[in-house]
C-alpha cells in the first residue's frame, strides 16, 4: 500500500539505526553503476556551489565532491549524517547539515542540485515546497540531477511519477539536457537556461 504523506526523519532514522547501510550503497552493484552513471552525466563541468539533498551515509557525496568547489550535503537522519561526516572528513569543501524539513539547505545560489533517490519520498505539498525552493536556489545556467529507482515501492510516488510531478512544477524553468533510462533506474539532467 503506497504511503500518502512524506516519509519523515523518524522513518529514516529507524532504518539507519537498524542497519548502517539499509540500501547497500557501499556494496550493491546497482548502486555503484548508478553512481558511475551520475558522475559521467555531470561530465567535466565543475560546480562552484552544489547541494546534495538526502546524502545518506555519504557514498555519492564522496564521488560528487571532486566536481564541486563547495558542496552542501543534507540528511534527515542524524545517524546517517554522522556516518557521512566520517566518510568525508578529509574533504574540506563539503559542509554537512542536519535537515529538519525537505527544503532545508536550499539557501543557494547553487549551480548544481542533486536529488538522487529522494523525490519519490515526498507528498504533493512537500514536492511543491521543494520545487519552489529549487526556483529560488538554482542559478541561471545551473543543473538539476535526478536519479530514481523504477521498481515497486510503498513510497508516496513511483520513480516515474516523482520525475513527472517535479517536471510539471518546474515547467518553463528548466530544460531537459539528458534523460537516460536503465533497467532499474532513470537519470534525468535538467538545466536552467542562462540569462541572456
Amino acid at each position: 500500500m503506497r504511503k500518502t504523506s512524506s516519509l519523515d526523519a523518524d522513518y529514516f532514522e529507524g532504518l539507519y539505526r537498524g542497519d548502517p547501510d539499509p540500501w547497500g550503497f557501499e556494496t550493491k552493484p546497482y548502486e555503484a553503476a548508478k553512481y558511475d552513471d551520475s558522475i559521467a552525466a555531470l561530465g567535466d563541468e565543475r560546480a562552484a556551489s552544489a547541494l546534495e539533498v538526502g546524502c545518506s551515509i555519504g557514498v555519492l557525496t564522496r564521488r560528487l565532491a571532486p566536481l564541486c568547489a563547495r558542496l552542501t550535503a543534507t540528511e534527515l537522519s542524524p545517524t546517517a549524517l554522522a556516518r557521512a561526516r566520517e566518510r568525508c572528513a578529509d574533504l574540506t569543501q563539503v559542509e554537512f547539515r542536519q535537515a529538519r524539513s525537505q527544503t532545508d539547505g536550499f539557501d543557494g545560489p547553487y549551480d548544481l542540485i542533486v536529488l538522487s533517490e529522494v523525490v519519490y519520498y515526498w507528498d504533493d505539498a512537500d514536492l511543491a515546497r521543494v520545487a519552489a525552493a529549487i526556483r529560488q536556489a538554482l542559478s541561471p545556467g545551473g543543473r538539476l540531477l535526478l536519479v530514481h529507482w523504477l521498481g515497486e515501492t510503498d513510497y508516496p510516488r513511483s520513480g516515474d511519477d516523482a520525475v513527472a510531478a517535479l517536471a510539471a512544477h518546474l515547467a518553463g524553468f528548466v530544460q531537459v539536457e539528458r534523460s537516460v533510462r536503465r533497467a532499474e533506474y532513470r537519470l534525468d539532467l535538467w538545466r536552467r537556461p542562462a540569462e541572456p
